[in-house]
C-alpha cells in the first residue's frame, strides 16, 4: 500500500528549503521519534532510502525466540 505526499517548496530571498511530509500512518508505523534525525540516502532517480541510526531502532527490535 503507497501513499502519496507532494513535496513542497519554499523559497526565500537568499535560500530554499524543501519539505516532504509523512503521513500520520507511515509515521506511526515507523515508530519516529519526535526530533529523530534521519539520514537520506540517494539510491537512483527513483528511490531514496531513509536511514535510522542503529540507537533509534534498538529498541524496536524484536527479540527472535530461543531455540532449545
Amino acid at each position: 500500500m503507497g501513499y502519496s505526499t507532494k513535496i513542497q517548496l519554499i523559497k526565500r530571498k537568499t535560500s530554499e528549503q524543501w519539505y516532504v511530509n509523512f503521513p500520520a500512518a507511515v509515521a506511526q508505523a515507523i515508530e519516529f521519534n519526535q526530533g529523530e534525525i534521519v539520514e537520506w540516502i540517494i539510491d537512483d532517480h527513483q528511490r531514496l532510502v531513509l536511514k535510522r541510526s542503529d540507537e533509534s531502532v534498538e529498541g524496536l527490535k524484536k527479540k527472535l525466540p530461543q531455540k532449545i
